[in-house]
Protein backbone atom coordinates (compact mmCIF):
# COMPACT_ATOMS: atom_id res chain seq x y z
CA UNK A 1 0.00 0.00 0.00
CA UNK A 2 1.29 3.22 -0.99
CA UNK A 3 1.32 6.28 1.70
CA UNK A 4 -1.36 8.32 -0.20
CA UNK A 5 -3.71 5.02 -0.12
CA UNK A 6 -3.57 4.69 3.48
CA UNK A 7 -4.26 8.47 4.25
CA UNK A 8 -6.91 9.06 1.26
CA UNK A 9 -9.89 9.26 3.67
CA UNK A 10 -7.71 11.63 6.06
CA UNK A 11 -9.90 14.22 8.10
CA UNK A 12 -8.32 18.06 7.50
CA UNK A 13 -7.35 19.60 10.09
CA UNK A 14 -7.59 17.11 12.85
CA UNK A 15 -4.62 16.76 15.23
CA UNK A 16 -5.96 13.04 16.27
CA UNK A 17 -8.57 10.76 17.76
CA UNK A 18 -8.08 12.44 21.32
CA UNK A 19 -9.20 15.48 20.15
CA UNK A 20 -10.94 17.85 22.54
CA UNK A 21 -9.85 15.21 25.46
CA UNK A 22 -8.37 17.08 28.11
CA UNK A 23 -5.67 15.66 30.20
CA UNK A 24 -3.67 17.36 33.30
CA UNK A 25 0.30 15.61 33.49
CA UNK A 26 1.71 15.66 37.05
CA UNK A 27 4.75 13.74 36.48
CA UNK A 28 8.45 13.85 36.32
CA UNK A 29 11.26 11.52 34.56
CA UNK A 30 10.24 9.15 31.97
CA UNK A 31 7.34 7.10 33.01
CA UNK A 32 4.42 9.45 33.50
CA UNK A 33 5.89 11.36 30.89
CA UNK A 34 5.72 8.90 28.47
CA UNK A 35 1.54 8.21 29.35
CA UNK A 36 0.58 12.13 28.81
CA UNK A 37 3.35 12.04 25.62
CA UNK A 38 1.23 9.37 24.16
CA UNK A 39 -2.12 10.79 24.77
CA UNK A 40 -0.68 14.57 23.37
CA UNK A 41 0.65 12.69 20.23
CA UNK A 42 -3.14 11.37 19.23
CA UNK A 43 -4.38 14.86 19.98
CA UNK A 44 -5.28 15.42 23.37
CA UNK A 45 -5.01 18.43 24.94
CA UNK A 46 -1.90 17.81 27.32
CA UNK A 47 -1.22 20.68 30.12
CA UNK A 48 1.81 20.01 31.88
CA UNK A 49 1.89 21.41 35.60
CA UNK A 50 5.84 21.71 36.35
CA UNK A 51 7.18 24.45 38.28
CA UNK A 52 7.87 27.27 36.16
CA UNK A 53 11.42 27.78 37.08
CA UNK A 54 12.07 24.14 37.15
CA UNK A 55 14.68 21.74 35.39
CA UNK A 56 12.58 18.83 35.33
CA UNK A 57 13.54 16.19 32.46
CA UNK A 58 16.35 18.81 31.27
CA UNK A 59 18.57 15.68 31.53
CA UNK A 60 22.01 15.14 29.21
CA UNK A 61 23.34 15.43 26.58
CA UNK A 62 21.94 18.09 24.56
CA UNK A 63 20.53 17.73 20.78
CA UNK A 64 23.72 18.66 18.77
CA UNK A 65 23.05 22.44 17.70
CA UNK A 66 20.10 23.26 20.06
CA UNK A 67 21.26 23.50 23.55
CA UNK A 68 18.10 21.56 24.78
CA UNK A 69 17.92 18.29 25.89
CA UNK A 70 16.77 15.35 24.17
CA UNK A 71 15.10 13.76 27.05
CA UNK A 72 12.32 16.97 27.54
CA UNK A 73 12.14 17.90 23.83
CA UNK A 74 11.27 13.97 23.34
CA UNK A 75 9.16 13.16 25.91
CA UNK A 76 7.35 16.49 26.37
CA UNK A 77 6.61 17.36 22.65
CA UNK A 78 2.84 18.49 22.06
CA UNK A 79 2.34 19.43 25.55
CA UNK A 80 1.81 22.87 26.79
CA UNK A 81 3.32 24.02 30.47
CA UNK A 82 1.38 25.39 33.40
CA UNK A 83 3.94 26.77 36.08
CA UNK A 84 1.97 26.03 39.11
CA UNK A 85 3.88 24.62 42.73
CA UNK A 86 1.64 22.10 44.33
CA UNK A 87 2.90 22.95 47.63
CA UNK A 88 1.37 26.52 47.72
CA UNK A 89 -1.71 27.04 48.69
CA UNK A 90 -2.91 29.37 45.15
CA UNK A 91 -1.32 27.25 43.16
CA UNK A 92 -2.76 24.45 44.18
CA UNK A 93 -6.16 25.86 44.03
CA UNK A 94 -5.76 26.68 40.75
CA UNK A 95 -4.96 23.25 39.56
CA UNK A 96 -7.82 22.14 41.17
CA UNK A 97 -9.63 24.52 39.03
CA UNK A 98 -7.87 22.68 35.76
CA UNK A 99 -8.71 19.74 37.24
CA UNK A 100 -13.18 20.55 37.25
CA UNK A 101 -12.55 21.39 33.19
CA UNK A 102 -10.41 18.42 32.63
CA UNK A 103 -10.52 14.44 31.93
CA UNK A 104 -7.81 12.71 33.26
CA UNK A 105 -5.17 13.48 35.08
CA UNK A 106 -1.88 11.81 34.98
CA UNK A 107 0.75 12.18 37.99
CA UNK A 108 3.95 9.65 38.77
CA UNK A 109 5.05 10.94 42.27
CA UNK A 110 5.71 8.27 45.04
CA UNK A 111 2.62 7.33 46.61
CA UNK A 112 1.12 9.14 48.94
CA UNK A 113 3.12 12.29 47.78
CA UNK A 114 -0.17 14.01 46.16
CA UNK A 115 -2.34 13.14 49.02
CA UNK A 116 -0.55 15.16 51.06
CA UNK A 117 -0.02 18.48 49.44
CA UNK A 118 -4.08 18.07 48.87
CA UNK A 119 -3.60 17.68 44.90
CA UNK A 120 -4.37 13.58 45.01
CA UNK A 121 -7.00 11.65 44.09
CA UNK A 122 -9.93 12.47 46.49
CA UNK A 123 -9.22 15.81 46.33
CA UNK A 124 -9.37 16.16 42.49
CA UNK A 125 -12.37 13.83 43.10
CA UNK A 126 -14.04 16.35 44.74
CA UNK A 127 -13.74 18.95 42.23
CA UNK A 128 -14.51 16.39 39.70
CA UNK A 129 -16.67 13.59 40.69
CA UNK A 130 -15.96 11.57 37.44
CA UNK A 131 -12.12 12.47 37.07
CA UNK A 132 -10.07 9.58 35.64
CA UNK A 133 -6.78 9.86 37.71
CA UNK A 134 -3.67 7.53 36.69
CA UNK A 135 -1.16 6.90 39.16
CA UNK A 136 2.10 6.42 38.50
CA UNK A 137 4.72 4.02 40.47
CA UNK A 138 7.12 1.84 41.33
CA UNK A 139 5.46 -1.19 43.01
CA UNK A 140 1.95 0.67 43.12
CA UNK A 141 -0.51 2.33 45.74
CA UNK A 142 -1.14 -0.68 48.10
CA UNK A 143 1.20 -3.80 48.93
CA UNK A 144 3.81 -4.16 51.07
CA UNK A 145 6.11 -2.52 48.64
CA UNK A 146 4.37 -0.10 47.76
CA UNK A 147 6.10 2.81 49.72
CA UNK A 148 9.02 2.18 48.65
CA UNK A 149 11.03 4.73 45.55
CA UNK A 150 12.06 3.28 42.43
CA UNK A 151 13.69 3.95 39.02
CA UNK A 152 13.84 1.82 35.72
CA UNK A 153 16.74 -0.61 36.58
CA UNK A 154 16.24 -1.35 39.76
CA UNK A 155 12.40 -2.20 38.70
CA UNK A 156 14.17 -4.08 36.12
CA UNK A 157 16.15 -6.03 38.66
CA UNK A 158 13.35 -6.31 41.33
CA UNK A 159 10.97 -7.90 38.24
CA UNK A 160 13.31 -10.75 37.65
CA UNK A 161 13.77 -8.67 34.13
CA UNK A 162 17.62 -7.92 34.46
CA UNK A 163 18.26 -11.61 35.32
CA UNK A 164 17.43 -12.99 32.19
CA UNK A 165 19.14 -10.84 29.86
CA UNK A 166 22.43 -10.94 28.90
CA UNK A 167 24.76 -14.02 27.87
CA UNK A 168 24.60 -17.07 29.64
CA UNK A 169 28.11 -17.22 31.03
CA UNK A 170 27.91 -13.13 32.23
CA UNK A 171 26.11 -11.17 34.69
CA UNK A 172 22.91 -9.37 34.87
CA UNK A 173 22.50 -6.94 32.10
CA UNK A 174 20.06 -3.82 32.23
CA UNK A 175 17.88 -2.74 29.21
CA UNK A 176 19.55 -0.28 27.29
CA UNK A 177 16.45 1.77 26.81
CA UNK A 178 13.69 2.93 30.36
CA UNK A 179 12.21 -0.48 29.11
CA UNK A 180 10.18 -0.79 32.72
CA UNK A 181 9.20 3.17 32.51
CA UNK A 182 8.31 2.80 28.64
CA UNK A 183 5.94 -0.09 29.41
CA UNK A 184 4.63 1.69 32.38
CA UNK A 185 4.00 4.82 30.52
CA UNK A 186 2.08 2.47 28.36
CA UNK A 187 0.18 0.58 30.01
CA UNK A 188 -0.62 3.86 32.21
CA UNK A 189 -2.49 5.91 28.71
CA UNK A 190 -4.02 2.14 28.15
CA UNK A 191 -5.42 1.99 31.41
CA UNK A 192 -6.69 5.91 31.08
CA UNK A 193 -8.23 5.74 28.28
CA UNK A 194 -9.88 2.57 28.78
CA UNK A 195 -11.49 4.49 32.22
CA UNK A 196 -12.38 7.25 30.29
CA UNK A 197 -14.23 4.75 28.14
CA UNK A 198 -15.83 3.61 30.78
CA UNK A 199 -16.81 7.16 32.23
CA UNK A 200 -18.22 8.19 28.55
CA UNK A 201 -21.05 5.07 28.98
CA UNK A 202 -21.78 5.26 32.53
CA UNK A 203 -20.42 8.68 34.14
CA UNK A 204 -18.34 6.99 36.19
CA UNK A 205 -14.69 8.43 36.98
CA UNK A 206 -12.00 6.13 38.92
CA UNK A 207 -8.29 5.76 40.50
CA UNK A 208 -6.19 3.85 38.10
CA UNK A 209 -3.31 1.89 39.91
CA UNK A 210 -0.11 1.46 37.47
CA UNK A 211 2.67 -0.32 38.99
CA UNK A 212 6.39 -0.59 37.00
CA UNK A 213 7.04 -4.32 38.37
CA UNK A 214 3.60 -5.34 37.13
CA UNK A 215 3.77 -4.12 33.90
CA UNK A 216 7.27 -5.68 33.38
CA UNK A 217 5.93 -8.66 35.06
CA UNK A 218 3.13 -8.68 32.43
CA UNK A 219 5.05 -7.89 29.45
CA UNK A 220 7.48 -10.51 29.70
CA UNK A 221 6.06 -12.49 27.50
CA UNK A 222 4.18 -14.81 29.74
CA UNK A 223 7.82 -16.46 31.37
CA UNK A 224 6.70 -15.48 34.79
CA UNK A 225 4.02 -17.95 34.33
CA UNK A 226 6.88 -20.99 33.57
CA UNK A 227 8.82 -19.06 37.32
CA UNK A 228 6.06 -19.34 39.19
CA UNK A 229 4.98 -23.50 38.02
CA UNK A 230 8.76 -24.17 38.62
CA UNK A 231 10.28 -24.07 35.42
CA UNK A 232 12.01 -21.10 35.31
CA UNK A 233 13.65 -19.73 32.44
CA UNK A 234 17.36 -19.41 31.96
CA UNK A 235 19.21 -16.49 30.02
CA UNK A 236 20.68 -17.22 26.76
CA UNK A 237 21.61 -14.56 25.30
CA UNK A 238 20.45 -13.62 21.52
CA UNK A 239 19.16 -17.25 21.10
CA UNK A 240 15.59 -18.56 22.25
CA UNK A 241 14.74 -21.70 24.02
CA UNK A 242 12.43 -22.95 21.37
CA UNK A 243 14.52 -22.36 18.76
CA UNK A 244 17.43 -22.64 16.50
CA UNK A 245 19.47 -21.33 14.81
CA UNK A 246 18.31 -17.91 16.36
CA UNK A 247 21.27 -16.11 17.13
CA UNK A 248 23.64 -13.14 15.83
CA UNK A 249 26.18 -14.23 13.64
CA UNK A 250 29.61 -12.36 11.86
CA UNK A 251 29.66 -11.84 8.79
CA UNK A 252 32.90 -10.35 7.01
CA UNK A 253 31.85 -6.88 7.76
CA UNK A 254 29.15 -7.09 10.18
CA UNK A 255 26.80 -9.05 12.12
CA UNK A 256 23.38 -10.11 11.28
CA UNK A 257 20.83 -11.63 13.24
CA UNK A 258 19.08 -14.84 12.22
CA UNK A 259 15.91 -16.89 12.87
CA UNK A 260 14.89 -20.35 11.24
CA UNK A 261 11.32 -21.19 13.59
CA UNK A 262 10.13 -23.87 10.73
CA UNK A 263 11.13 -26.99 9.28
CA UNK A 264 10.60 -25.40 5.88
CA UNK A 265 12.76 -22.67 6.61
CA UNK A 266 15.69 -24.56 7.78
CA UNK A 267 15.68 -27.06 4.78
CA UNK A 268 15.85 -23.35 2.35
CA UNK A 269 18.68 -22.66 4.64
CA UNK A 270 20.31 -26.00 4.19
CA UNK A 271 20.57 -25.78 0.84
CA UNK A 272 21.59 -22.07 0.60
CA UNK A 273 24.60 -22.92 2.67
CA UNK A 274 25.48 -26.08 0.33
CA UNK A 275 24.24 -28.85 2.71
CA UNK A 276 20.78 -29.89 1.23
CA UNK A 277 21.22 -33.50 3.20
CA UNK A 278 20.92 -31.60 6.66
CA UNK A 279 17.44 -30.55 5.53
CA UNK A 280 16.02 -34.08 6.69
CA UNK A 281 18.95 -35.45 8.57
CA UNK A 282 19.19 -36.78 12.02
CA UNK A 283 19.51 -34.19 14.14
CA UNK A 284 19.02 -31.16 12.18
CA UNK A 285 15.61 -32.04 10.50
CA UNK A 286 13.11 -31.06 13.24
CA UNK A 287 12.65 -28.36 15.73
CA UNK A 288 13.01 -30.87 18.75
CA UNK A 289 16.43 -32.09 16.95
CA UNK A 290 17.98 -28.51 16.48
CA UNK A 291 17.33 -28.15 19.80
CA UNK A 292 19.41 -30.42 21.30
CA UNK A 293 22.01 -30.42 19.03
CA UNK A 294 22.23 -26.66 19.40
CA UNK A 295 26.04 -26.39 19.57
CA UNK A 296 26.66 -28.07 15.89
CA UNK A 297 24.03 -26.21 14.31
CA UNK A 298 25.07 -22.61 15.38
CA UNK A 299 28.36 -23.68 14.46
CA UNK A 300 27.91 -24.96 10.51
CA UNK A 301 25.35 -21.02 10.10
CA UNK A 302 28.52 -19.36 11.83
CA UNK A 303 30.99 -20.71 9.63
CA UNK A 304 28.71 -19.84 6.43
CA UNK A 305 28.43 -16.43 7.60
CA UNK A 306 32.30 -15.80 8.60
CA UNK A 307 33.58 -15.52 5.00
CA UNK A 308 30.63 -13.88 3.56
CA UNK A 309 29.86 -9.61 3.25
CA UNK A 310 27.09 -8.90 5.10
CA UNK A 311 24.88 -7.72 2.18
CA UNK A 312 25.49 -10.69 0.03
CA UNK A 313 24.23 -13.15 2.98
CA UNK A 314 21.25 -10.90 3.67
CA UNK A 315 20.47 -10.64 -0.26
CA UNK A 316 20.88 -14.76 -0.27
CA UNK A 317 18.82 -15.20 3.20
CA UNK A 318 16.04 -12.40 2.70
CA UNK A 319 15.54 -14.08 -1.11
CA UNK A 320 14.68 -17.52 0.35
CA UNK A 321 12.03 -15.74 2.75
CA UNK A 322 14.36 -16.17 5.69
CA UNK A 323 13.94 -14.07 8.41
CA UNK A 324 17.51 -12.00 8.54
CA UNK A 325 18.22 -8.60 9.60
CA UNK A 326 21.52 -6.80 9.85
CA UNK A 327 22.78 -5.97 13.50
CA UNK A 328 22.93 -2.00 13.12
CA UNK A 329 23.84 1.21 14.98
CA UNK A 330 21.14 3.27 15.83
CA UNK A 331 22.54 6.55 13.90
CA UNK A 332 22.39 3.61 10.80
CA UNK A 333 18.68 2.47 11.76
CA UNK A 334 17.25 6.08 12.05
CA UNK A 335 18.80 6.78 8.46
CA UNK A 336 17.03 3.79 6.90
CA UNK A 337 14.64 5.01 4.61
CA UNK A 338 11.95 2.75 5.55
CA UNK A 339 12.09 4.67 9.06
CA UNK A 340 12.02 8.07 7.03
CA UNK A 341 8.81 6.83 4.87
CA UNK A 342 7.36 5.79 8.15
CA UNK A 343 7.84 9.56 9.18
CA UNK A 344 9.57 8.23 12.98
CA UNK A 345 11.99 11.41 12.96
CA UNK A 346 10.52 14.61 12.21
CA UNK A 347 11.91 18.07 12.02
CA UNK A 348 10.18 20.04 14.69
CA UNK A 349 11.32 23.36 15.59
CA UNK A 350 11.72 23.94 19.22
CA UNK A 351 10.98 26.36 22.00
CA UNK A 352 14.46 28.43 21.21
CA UNK A 353 13.98 28.78 17.32
CA UNK A 354 15.80 26.05 17.09
CA UNK A 355 15.42 22.81 14.67
CA UNK A 356 16.03 18.79 15.92
CA UNK A 357 14.75 15.49 14.53
CA UNK A 358 11.96 14.77 16.91
CA UNK A 359 10.56 10.93 17.24
CA UNK A 360 7.52 11.04 16.08
CA UNK A 361 4.09 8.36 17.14
CA UNK A 362 4.49 5.03 16.43
CA UNK A 363 0.92 4.58 15.57
CA UNK A 364 -0.92 5.37 12.07
CA UNK A 365 -4.13 6.76 11.49
CA UNK A 366 -5.63 6.93 8.03
CA UNK A 367 -9.06 9.25 8.86
CA UNK A 368 -6.98 11.40 12.35
CA UNK A 369 -3.31 11.42 11.62
CA UNK A 370 -0.99 12.54 13.87
CA UNK A 371 2.30 14.33 14.19
CA UNK A 372 4.44 16.19 16.28
CA UNK A 373 2.82 19.27 16.12
CA UNK A 374 5.19 21.25 18.35
CA UNK A 375 7.91 21.22 20.44
CA UNK A 376 8.49 20.79 24.00
CA UNK A 377 7.24 24.06 26.16
CA UNK A 378 9.43 25.67 28.17
CA UNK A 379 8.72 25.36 31.96
CA UNK A 380 5.55 27.60 32.69
CA UNK A 381 4.83 29.33 28.95
CA UNK A 382 1.54 28.51 29.05
CA UNK A 383 0.81 29.78 32.22
CA UNK A 384 -1.27 32.93 31.40
CA UNK A 385 -3.03 31.24 28.19
CA UNK A 386 -4.29 28.26 30.06
CA UNK A 387 -5.24 30.08 33.46
CA UNK A 388 -7.39 32.85 30.84
CA UNK A 389 -8.90 29.40 29.18
CA UNK A 390 -9.87 28.99 33.20
CA UNK A 391 -11.46 32.44 33.29
CA UNK A 392 -13.34 31.93 30.09
CA UNK A 393 -15.06 28.93 31.40
CA UNK A 394 -16.33 30.32 34.22
CA UNK A 395 -17.39 33.20 32.61
CA UNK A 396 -19.33 31.05 30.34
CA UNK A 397 -20.85 28.76 32.89
CA UNK A 398 -21.67 31.77 34.73
CA UNK A 399 -23.71 32.86 31.82
CA UNK A 400 -25.55 29.76 31.21
CA UNK A 401 -26.28 29.64 34.91
CA UNK A 402 -27.61 33.14 34.49
CA UNK A 403 -29.63 32.09 31.38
Amino acid sequence: MREEDFFRRARAGSVGPLEGVRVLDVTKVWSGPLATCVMADMGADVVRVELADGHDGEVPPNIPGTGLSWFRETVHRNKRSAGLDLRDDVDRARFLELVAHADIVVENYKPGTLDGWGAGYEACRAVREDIVFVSVSGFGQYGPKSHLPAYDPAIQAAAGWMSLNGLPEGPPVRAPTFLADELAGLHAAIGGLAALAHRNRTGEGQHVDVSMVDCLLASSSGLPTLAAAGAPPQRLGNETDFVVPANVYACADGHLYLAVAINRHWRALAEIIGRPELGRAEGFGTAPERLANRDAVNAIVAGWCAGRPLAEALEVLNGRGLVAAPVRTLTEAVADEHVKARAMLQETVLSNGSVAPIVGPAVKFSRTPTKVRRGAPRPGADTEEVLSELAANDEKNSLRRAS
